[in-house]
Formats: structure tokens, sequence, C-alpha cells
């Protein structure tokens, strides 16, 4: 049992690396806009780059997880993982940064695929949820890397930000990689027909846009709430940013409360009430009457918004007839992509019906999420080994 905590620590300490490094990029993208001089078109396909390195990594990481188990994949690419931030700061030109991004993009991507497949090890072997205190662990990393990769830019500049973030992100792989769950390979399905990089299943693809139409959600919180508060309800600065970090404070707490809830009601209830809980959080911040009320809705909406994807890659962890990399990897792949999608569409459809239609839409696309909970019944199956 003392194997199966240090397992679950350790896995915990992955997702909070991926999530730290991720978090310590943010205060380097302004920085990019200066220092190649480039425009602010420029560096959104240059981010874009990094999004479609990722979603692009994630099946490819699928099949290395069936050949070689989730914990030599989630060592491989937390390991690379720690030099891409420099890589990407100390890069000289445009025409290298490019491909940089991209491939820092690969490595994370790669390394969410396989941390994810080795909590659902993990799962199986407690026989109870980890998987939503663990992405709780990402949101930490993600603010810890946010918070204190500002401050030391801005006293001792990018570059020293970027070596520490390495030695940081490798000095906790090092220590978190001997303790991983060694799940063992699948060779019998690691021959896969030549059509079978893209599973037909049918039902993995619903898990798959189901995680899709969670994260497109957030992604408007994350880079449009911010203007429709300012735009169309008026608020100053300070404010106009307390809309998603809100939401962000509520999503962080509520993942570290998320496997008890889960646990307790089991996975299909959980996502019914969480779903209920973000459509009519999103619902209020489109009919709120000040900006106040659509704070405090936003947060209310990120209480919701939390558990749903931690539980849809349960769900893809436990897919019947699929290890769980390949069933994640597909899962992660069409999931991400409403990050990437959200930034421009919402925009796009808000500029045509406005953020008030838009945001309520994105209720009614959270209240299809809750309609199909039933799809996540496998994530309930799990029992110790």
């Amino acid at each position: 049992m003392q194997q199966i905590q240090s397992a679950r620590w350790a896995v915990a300490a992955m997702f909070a690396t991926n999530g730290f490094v991720m978090g310590a990029w943010a205060p380097q993208i302004p920085l990019l806009l200066t220092r190649h001089s480039i425009s602010a078109t420029t560096l959104g396909l240059l981010i874009l780059a990094l999004g479609l390195g990722a979603v692009g990594a994630m099946l490819f990481a699928g099949r290395l997880i069936q050949t070689y188990g989730s914990r030599r994949i989630a060592c491989a690419f937390g390991l690379a993982a720690a030099p891409t931030l420099p890589l990407v700061v100390l890069t000289p030109n445009l025409w290298l940064l490019a491909p940089a991004m991209a491939l820092m993009g690969a490595v994370l991507g790669s390394m969410d695929v396989a941390m994810n497949a080795n909590a659902v090890e993990v799962e199986r072997r407690m026989g109870r949820a980890i998987m939503s205190s663990s992405h709780g662990f990402w949101s930490l990393g993600g603010f810890i890397g946010g918070f204190a990769g500002s401050y030391v830019v801005a006293h001792w500049g990018a570059e020293t930000q970027a070596l520490i973030v390495a030695c940081i992100a490798l000095g906790t792989v090092l220590l978190a990689s001997p303790k991983l769950i060694a799940d063992a390979p699948h060779p019998v399905e690691t021959k896969p027909k030549p059509h079978a990089l893209l599973p037909r299943d049918a039902s993995l693809w619903i898990l798959g846009f189901m995680a899709l139409f969670c994260m497109v959600p957030e992604g408007a919180v994350l880079d449009w709430a911010a203007i429709y508060l300012s735009r169309e309800l008026g608020s100053d600065l300070f404010r106009s940013g307390l809309g998603f970090a809100g939401f962000a404070a509520a999503m962080a707490a509520m993942r570290f409360v998320g496997d008890r809830l889960r646990n307790r009601f089991g996975a299909v209830k959980t996502l019914q009430i969480s779903g209920l809980i973000s459509a009519a959080g999103l619902l209020g911040g489109a009919l709120a009457p000040n900006d106040i009320i659509a704070i405090a809705s936003f947060t209310f909406a990120g209480l919701g918004v939390a558990n749903m994807v931690p539980i849809l890659f349960s769900a893809a962890g436990n897919h019947p007839g699929m290890t769980a990399g390949a069933a994640i990897s597909t899962v992660t792949m069409v999931g991400y992509a409403g990050i990437l999608v959200a930034p421009s569409s919402i925009g796009f459809i808000a500029d045509h019906i406005g953020f008030r239609a838009t945001y309520a839409a994105l209720a009614v696309v959270l209240l299809i999420v809750t309609a199909l909970a039933h799809r996540t019944a496998a994530a309930d199956g799990l029992k110790p080994l």
C-alpha cells in the first residue's frame, strides 16, 4: 500500500511539473513581441504552432504508451520537457522559434497523455478516484509557475527564469520517475491495422467531443471574459481580470475535493451535477445585469467545470477494449482541440451575436455534456488489483 501511495504522489508531481512549465511560459509570451520584432498576429500563429504540436503528438504518444507503458513515456517526455522553455526563450530568430514552439507543445502534450494514463493505472491499483486532484496539482503548478515566474522575469530576466524553471522541472521529474506505477506494455495491441492510428470506436469519439465541449467554455472564459466585462458591463481594468481569476481559483479548489465527491456519488452523477452547475454559471454570466454578478457567475461556473474533464479522462482510460494510453490520447487530442478552436471561434461568433448570446449558447453546450453523462460509467469500474 505504501508503494501505491508513493505512486499517487509521484504522478501528482508529474502533473504539477507539466503545469509549472506551462505557467512559467505565460509571462514569457509578451516578451517575444519585442525580442523578435513581430506583430500580435505573428505571435498568435506561433502560439497556434505550439498548440498544433501538442495535439498532433497526442495520438503518437498513445501508440508509444501501448508499446512501452505509460511510466517510461511519462519519464521520457518529462525529462524532455525540462529544457523546452530555455530552448524557446534562447532561440535567436523567428525561423527557429516556430519549430521550437511546436516541439515544446509536442513534448508537453505527450507528457500530458502519459501522465493521465499513469493516473488511471494508479486509480485501478487504489480502487478509487485520484484524477480530479491530479488535475488540481496541474492547476497548482500552473499558478506557481505563472506567479513566481513573473517575479523572476521582472527581477532577473527571461533567460534566468527559463533556466531556473528547467532545473526545477528536471529535478522534480528525476525524483518522481522511480515512484511511478510501472505498467506493462500491451504487445498484442501494438500491432494495429493500417488504419488504426485513429480509432473507429464511436463511443470513444463521443467522449472526445464531450471533452471538447467542456474545454471550449473554459477557453471562452480565459480569453474573452475580461473583454466581455469591460466592453459590455463597464468593468475597470482590475475588475475585468477577476472574471477568469475567480473561475480559475474555483476550478483549482474544487479539483482537490472532486475525487472525494466522485468516490461518494459516482462519475455519472458527479458529471451531471457538475454540468448543471457550470451551465447555470455561464447562463448567469450571460444574463448578469452588472459586472459583480457576472464575476460571481463565472466563479460558480468554475466549480462545475473543474471535474468534468478529469472524469472524462478516467472514463477514457477505462474504456473497454482499449489500453488507457490509446483511449486517452484520442480523447485528449479532440478535447484540447477545443482550446485551439476557442480563441478565434468565440471572438468571431461574439462579433456577430454578442458575448451574452455566446455565453448562453455555451451553457447549452454544457447541458449536452450533462445529457451524455451516462457515457462515463466506465470511470466507476475501478477495482483494486
